[in-house]
């Protein structure tokens, strides 16, 4: 797709599309994430931005908008789009 080498924006858009595709290929249907697989995805690639989280089942359920107990990736960009409002919010109250 790119022509030349990736700006910091567009690899940063590859790598969240990168780290849904590896967790949604380990079970159940590949380009999906099963609760297990949204779990270790939170627990390794997102443990400080979703530390108060309280339950993962919770939220797993309230992204998944078509209530299939899986998510996929439109529901996934939900909550990357939740936690891109979060850190912006973080980051315009401390100026």
């Amino acid at each position: 797709m790119a022509a030349g080498p990736l700006t910091e924006l567009e690899a940063a858009i590859e790598r969240i599309v990168t780290v849904f595709l590896t967790f949604a290929a380990k079970e159940g249907r590949k380009g999906t994430l099963t609760a297990g697989e949204f779990k270790e995805l939170v627990r390794l690639q997102l443990p400080n931005l979703m530390k108060d989280v309280p339950s993962l089942e919770e939220k797993m359920s309230e992204l998944d908008v078509n209530n299939d107990e899986e998510l996929r990736f439109g529901e996934y960009w939900r909550l990357i789009g939740e936690l891109a409002k979060a850190v912006r919010r973080d980051k315009a109250g401390k100026k």
